[in-house]
């Protein structure tokens, strides 16, 4: 990898003082102990995880801090990029690396056609990406015509994966810019889908960065938690904590203690009403009074041959220490309603639920408002998709051609995606999207 020679300029007074910055999300802040100058954050992700609001956060506080941000893009247009900032963008302090249309976009008119116009945005288009070395070059350049202290974000880990062809390649570059921006004092964030690599690629990238957060999906809940927090001794981040996204921000929602059951109280109830004491219940079990006198008092829980034993000297049934009416877990069933009531992705105007993610297949709802007109694709990934028109009519696009679909049609993928899609009914349309 290059070295790319550096300018002597003056640093910014902030940043000669500063050694933590806000991540854009106050429950992350106080989770972490916010970020440091410095920090490398891998973010190892679910499909569906919403990682997007975390990103969109982050980059909204770097604009309020009056920061550069460099957003290095492999799996989106710069159309869809820029989109999904719509209402916070400042374009005085963005720098959008395009790595998408002449690589995953093929140089496809669709995503070229951005460049027909006049932006306001400092627009970088990588005409090879599959060349490194050119690539890391040009990276370079631009850092060095900035201030230390500009805020980066790799949008795909994996998407460089896709296009170099070998995670060997992706680790090099990786060990390469980490340390770099390391000492440029910078923060920077590195999106990788967690199931498109390897446990030795993820575990290398954990050696060597300094911060990994990991979302999961389970269900129609979001959790965050620490893999890696260098520098930073509360353990509490290494335990998962739940997370929704409201208004296109992401919040951390607080711990909530599930009740538990008052067996010790139940057990002593029982006793009392049977007239037995604490020393004829304890002998009849075969345990010490102080130990039945802990159980009672919740300080202690019975093994569960200690606890069958109490049930049969008080002649009551076992299940009648257990709360009735709590719900039994069904992880095979997503019913309708818990699906639309979670807090979609937003792609353009188009809203994407997520319905289920499991190891090889991940499946989601995406809703089409009418007259919706997005150019590009949902999104982006290794892998095969299938589409499937649940309702509505909807004009896509595939390698310059267009065709009509409506309800009952379906699509099927393994190498060209749609590279535009219109809602011109006068209804919602939605599609059902399973990929890999």
């Amino acid at each position: 990898m290059p070295s790319g020679s550096r300018a002597t300029r003056p640093m910014p007074a902030d940043i000669t003082t500063m050694t933590k910055i806000s991540s854009g999300v106050q429950g992350l802040d106080s989770l972490i102990g916010s970020l440091h100058i410095g920090d490398n954050v891998v973010w190892e992700v679910d499909a569906g995880a919403s990682y997007e609001a975390f990103i969109r956060d982050f980059i909204s506080r770097s604009f309020k801090d009056e920061q550069k941000v460099i957003y290095v893009s492999f799996n989106r247009s710069p159309q869809s990029v820029l989109a999904a900032l719509t209402g916070i963008i400042s374009p005085v302090h963005f720098i959008f690396i395009d790595c998408f249309t002449s690589g995953k976009g093929k140089n496809d008119n669709t995503f070229l056609r951005f460049y027909d116009k006049q932006s306001d945005v400092k627009t970088v288009r990588i005409t090879d990406p599959k060349n490194i070395k050119r690539f890391t070059q040009t990276l370079n350049e631009i850092e060095d015509s900035l201030h230390p202290g500009a805020r980066y974000v790799f949008d795909s880990l994996t998407g460089m994966q896709d296009l170099w062809g070998d995670e060997n390649e992706t680790h090099r570059f990786f060990t390469y810019m980490c340390p770099r921006l390391y000492d440029l004092n910078t923060v920077a964030y590195w999106i990788l889908e967690k199931e498109a690599h390897s446990p030795k690629f993820k575990a290398n990238l954990r050696h060597i960065t300094q911060v990994v957060l990991d979302l999961q999906r389970r269900k129609s809940s979001l959790y965050l938690k620490a893999l890696k927090l260098e520098g930073r001794q509360d353990r509490e981040a290494f335990k998962s904590h739940a997370y929704e996204v409201r208004d296109d921000h992401v919040c951390l929602i607080p711990a909530r203690k599930e009740p538990v059951a008052d067996i010790g109280a139940k057990i002593k109830e029982a006793r009392t009403r049977t007239g037995m004491s604490q020393k004829d219940l304890a002998d009849k079990v075969g345990i010490t009074p102080s130990s039945l006198s802990q159980i009672e008092a919740n300080l202690t829980s019975p093994s569960l041959s200690t606890f069958f034993h109490i049930c049969r000297s008080l002649d009551i049934q076992p299940g009648l220490f257990v709360e009735s009416g709590a719900p039994v877990a069904t992880p095979w069933l997503h019913r309708k309603t818990s699906v639309l009531s979670s807090d979609p992705s937003m792609e353009g105007k188009a809203r994407t639920y997520s319905i289920a993610s499991g190891r090889k297949l991940a499946a989601q709802l995406v809703v089409l408002p009418s007259g919706v007109d997005i150019k590009g694709h949902f999104s982006y990934h290794r892998g095969d998709e299938f589409i499937y028109v649940v309702e509505g009519t909807l004009v896509v696009t595939v390698e310059g051609r267009e065709e009509r679909i409506a309800a009952g049609d379906a699509l099927c993928f393994t190498e060209s995606f749609p590279s535009a899609w219109k809602n011109e009914g006068g209804g919602e349309a939605q599609v059902l999207v399973v990929r890999e």
